[in-house]
């Protein structure tokens, strides 16, 4: 069970503090803010498939384990650690990528769904009760 917390634990703190990084370093002026600024289509084009990515990822993610196809799935503590790993990915992921978008074109649609997904990742944040509720449903369904 500790094990599986720290599991998700890391995958939630490395690509957010990368994002975290990422933000220090630009706002320092440590690295260039906006330089994919002046190309409008490629701003679009990045603009468009992250709106529909977060917008489709956050429900699957807040839902995944809920799901019955998974539920079948879990039935032993390697199956909770694997959908739990896939959730937590599925959140940040898109928000380091929006993160460095929001800073490469200066779009503050990106900074946007970065702080969206932030908030999301407090609705699966990987307590001890959290863990152990999961682990018990996996051992329920493997029964």
């Amino acid at each position: 069970m500790n094990k599986l917390r720290r599991h998700l634990l890391t995958l939630f703190a490395i690509p957010t503090g990368c994002a975290i990084l990422l933000a220090v370093l630009f706002e320092t002026d440590l690295l260039p803010c906006g330089i994919c600024a002046d190309d409008k289509g490629l701003e679009f084009v990045a603009a468009t498939i992250m709106e529909l990515l977060t917008i489709c990822i956050i429900p699957i993610a807040m839902k995944l384990l809920k799901l019955k196809c998974v539920e079948r799935r879990m039935t032993t503590l390697r199956g909770v650690q694997r959908f739990s790993t896939y959730r937590c990915l599925m959140l940040t992921l898109p928000l380091l990528v929006n993160t460095l978008l929001y800073y490469m074109f200066m779009n503050v649609a990106f900074g946007y769904m970065a702080i969206i997904l932030l908030l999301c990742l407090a609705f699966v944040w990987p307590t001890r009760q959290r863990c152990h509720d999961e682990a018990a449903a996996a051992s329920d369904n493997a029964q």
